[in-house]
């Protein structure tokens, strides 16, 4: 029984990356040398247990047989025969298929690399370790998001053909949505999301994954790609990224893509805030104060402030992109078009502070106090908010 460090742990470690989690590989074993070491059972497809004490994950070392199509249909085969080499065989990237010893202190000597990936991993390639690489169709997405991460890695030609060839064949066609919606929010939190985008479409899979997102792509490509990247450059959240994602869809195909992917209900909630609100929050800078309450209000600003400023991040990314697009030499990954605060979100921003400066209870109770009833309470709260923006200088 001999246990190796494999994948992500020793990709990022050799790349002098923080090494979040660790995944061990055990050769020459059987489940019951591992429970009779206290290791707990939690594989439903393949053995895999988590340790007594560091609950890190010990999968047997094992070999897959491509059974059905899709990624569930595969025969999978666990037994002491296997060796380290047809386990490393079977994984994606050859950056992700080098071993290491439990013990390993950081020697290169010490690594177990059959397929050349700490050579990729110094040459800065995305490469497949065997043609077994196509019968998985999640691993296009999983390349898709590694070249988000790994930005400054390209991507082998021998790999991109494979990649057109899988989608060709249809595999791209077997993508359970819930497997797509996990790379796609995993990749749009990377450095360069935009790169992701650019390999699906590059070998057809978002056309086919994601026919909404690729019919955006093809008409607005450029700046969506700016747009997300000026989002991970602010270090936006999720569910902004995802809007500024979805900012060009329409209001019905963004309704389908929801209804397919099922993202969480706060992605949903301000993709679709910002389909309704983008132009107006575009044209908010020359809005009268009266105007901005009704647009603060509109956007349910002063029920779910959060969220209403996380509208207005997105929208500043695809304010910008669209102006990046305008300036020479702009391209998706380089520098803001400009480092100057964004006149609508600012406005918004201080017309949002000075709306909840209102005590809406007082108000409500002198407007009831002078015999004012149901919307004309609302009326009188309506007032004094836009009183209290108009207040501010240069709201007028």
């Amino acid at each position: 029984m001999r246990t190796y460090m494999v994948g992500g742990a020793v990709r990022d470690r050799l790349l002098g990356l923080p090494v979040h989690d660790r995944d061990w590989v055990v050769v020459g074993a059987t489940p019951e040398d591992m429970a009779a070491r206290g290791f707990v059972p939690v594989g439903k497809d393949f053995p895999v247990f988590l340790h007594p004490q560091t609950r890190e994950e010990y999968a047997l070392a094992r070999t897959e047989r491509k059974s059905a199509p899709g990624y569930r249909g595969f025969a999978v085969q666990a037994s002491p025969a296997v060796t380290l080499e047809e386990d490393l065989a079977r994984r994606d990237l050859t950056i992700n298929a080098i071993a290491a010893p439990a013990n390993w202190t950081g020697d290169e000597a010490a690594l177990i690399d059959p397929f050349g990936g700490l050579h990729d991993l110094r040459a800065g390639v995305l490469r497949h370790v065997t043609d077994a690489f196509r019968e998985d169709p999640v691993r296009i997405l999983r390349l898709a998001r590694f070249a988000a991460r790994f930005h400054a890695f390209s991507i082998a030609p021998e790999t991109q053909a494979l990649l057109r060839s899988m989608v060709q064949a249809g595999e791209a066609a077997h993508l359970v949505p819930e497997r797509v919606w996990q790379e796609l929010a995993r990749g749009l939190m990377q450095p360069r999301p935009s790169r992701m985008l650019h390999v699906l479409h590059s070998c057809g899979a978002l056309a086919a994954a994601l026919p909404e997102l690729a019919a955006s792509y093809i008409t607005h490509g450029p700046r969506l790609e700016r747009a997300l990247d000026e989002a991970a450059r602010l270090n936006a959240p999720l569910p902004a990224r995802y809007a500024c994602l979805t900012a060009d869809i329409a209001p019905a195909a963004l309704a389908g893509l929801h209804e397919r992917l099922r993202p969480p209900a706060d992605c949903q909630a301000l993709a679709d805030l910002l389909t309704r609100q983008r132009p107006a929050i575009e044209a908010s800078a020359a809005l009268p104060a009266a105007a901005l309450v009704d647009l603060l209000q509109a956007g349910d600003a002063l029920r779910r402030p959060a969220r209403f400023e996380q509208a207005l991040l997105a929208c500043e990314c695809v304010a910008r992109a669209e102006q990046g697009g305008k300036e020479a030499g702009c391209k998706p990954g380089g520098p803001a078009p400009s480092a100057a605060p964004w006149p609508p979100r600012q406005r918004l921003l201080v017309a949002l502070a000075a709306a909840q400066s209102v005590d809406a209870a007082a108000i409500a109770r002198q407007a009831a106090a002078s015999g004012a009833k149901g919307a004309q309470i609302g009326q009188a709260l309506r007032a004094a908010r836009v009183q209290a923006v108009q207040a501010l200088a240069g709201l007028g």
